[in-house]
């Protein structure tokens, strides 16, 4: 490799020397690219397999690079759902000594899909609006934290599945800019852009015969200036009731908190005569549910997930009489009993088709579906093997790979005792 090449990186992973930097990206041999759904993208990007993990690269001018990658590293300190920046490198030369291209590399998001691949065939009117509304809470975020996007799009982000629902990861943040605040012309730019680009990107499908016919792009991009709208209302908005109606307080943080928010500050005012109350959230985070079950059973999950888990973990309680027990203790008990068991059932070859939250999520809809076709108490071993051979087994691997090859599953599965568990509830 002719010239010096420079390296820049919080921790430098020695393989990096190892790939064939001499070389336009363009261009890398079949053996060193990992087989992953790409979305649309400006730059040339190939992801990589390394040191037993998979990277994106994406081709770029050193300057972009580098802003791209202190953003991200901005963003994930503040907690973000962003792709996590690993290094940038630039003097790339040529053989024969012609200057390249600099690169920026990023890990790739295990379980997560370009919007594109959500669905192979068809994307069906409530995926997309699915998508759509993740999208809009990403936003959210970001303009919260003082974030301007400057190209917000489903090909600029990543989803990852959540109980039913998506969760939306920013990978592209090379026209962002990070401020003390937003204005409100600057919220509004990024949504007509946000507006734009995905009515953009879905007559596109469109027009490929993948978006389903009864699907209006205009309405579907229309929606997430609707659902931002409501939710920033929601999270910043004030709100004005007699003092009598003080209840209205905690009702506020109960709302947040379903929408998935806690709220670290309050801003409580009455008028001159004492008798309005006036109340504002000053800061709001995300991931009340995830940060609970993470609390309680050390389950790294998205927030949908983890609101189901949750809601298990109180049916647990309840079959068992152990609302007055010790909630950490519980939770241990359940995880250890109910939710480990099940996921250490699922057989190897089939772990990278999903994030086991949401195998979990996943196989109790499976079961409580069984249970009302077949009209009689599903035992959960039994609904394992079902949701294994029946769903999970024809999933796409939405770890690693496409369409990996996967063995049978005949062992009995090592579950809880259905005579002390599942039957109660």
């Amino acid at each position: 490799m002719s010239g010096s090449l420079n390296i820049t990186a919080a921790t430098v992973d020695p393989a990096l020397l190892d790939l064939p930097w001499s070389i336009p990206l363009e261009t890398w041999p079949e053996e060193t690219i990992a087989a992953l759904p790409k979305g649309i993208s400006r730059h040339v990007v190939r992801f990589v397999n390394l040191s037993g993990y998979v990277v994106a690269i994406k081709e770029t001018s050193a300057e972009l690079a580098r802003k791209e990658y202190d953003m991200l590293r901005t963003l994930q300190r503040l907690d973000i759902p962003c792709v996590e920046p690993v290094a940038v490198i630039t003097n790339r030369t040529s053989a024969s000594g012609e200057p390249l291209e600099s690169v920026l590399v990023t890990r790739h998001l295990r379980f997560s899909l370009p919007y594109r691949a959500i669905y192979s065939q068809s994307l069906r009117p409530e995926t997309a609006t699915r998508l759509v509304d993740a999208l809009a809470v990403l936003l959210v975020r970001l303009h919260i934290i003082g974030f301007f996007w400057g190209d917000v799009s489903l090909s600029n982000t990543l989803f990852r599945r959540d109980a039913g629902a998506f969760a939306a990861y920013l990978v592209d943040a090379e026209t962002g800019q990070l401020y003390d605040g937003l204005s409100n012309g600057q919220r509004e730019n990024d949504l007509e852009i946000a507006r734009i680009n995905i009515a953009g990107e879905l007559l596109d499908l469109q027009a490929g015969g993948r978006l389903a016919e009864d699907i209006d792009p205009v309405e579907i991009s229309n929606g997430i200036v609707a659902q931002y709208r409501t939710l920033w209302k929601e999270l910043t908005g004030s709100e004005e009731f007699d003092q009598s109606e003080r209840w209205r307080i905690n009702q506020r943080v109960e709302r947040l908190n379903d929408l998935g928010f806690d709220i670290e500050e309050l801003a409580i005012k009455t008028d001159e005569t004492g008798t309005t109350v006036r109340i504002q959230p000053k800061v709001v985070d995300a991931g009340h549910h995830s940060r609970r079950l993470l609390r309680l059973t050390g389950l790294d999950a998205q927030e949908n997930q983890a609101r189901r888990l949750l809601n298990d973990l109180d049916s647990y309680r309840a079959a068992f009489d152990k609302q007055d027990s010790d909630e950490e203790v519980v939770a241990h008990e359940w995880a250890a009993r109910v939710f480990e068991p099940v996921i250490r059932a699922i057989p190897k070859d089939l772990k990278g088709k999903l994030e086991p939250a949401e195998i979990f999520h996943q196989l109790l809809d499976h079961r409580w579906y069984m249970s009302q076709n077949e009209g009689r108490d599903i035992p959960l071993a039994e609904a394992v093997s079902s949701y294994v051979d029946t769903v999970l087994r024809h999933r796409r691997d939405e770890a690693t790979i496409i369409d990996p090859p996967t063995g049978t599953f005949t062992l009995p599965v090592p579950i809880v005792d259905e005579d002390d568990w599942r039957s109660k509830v």
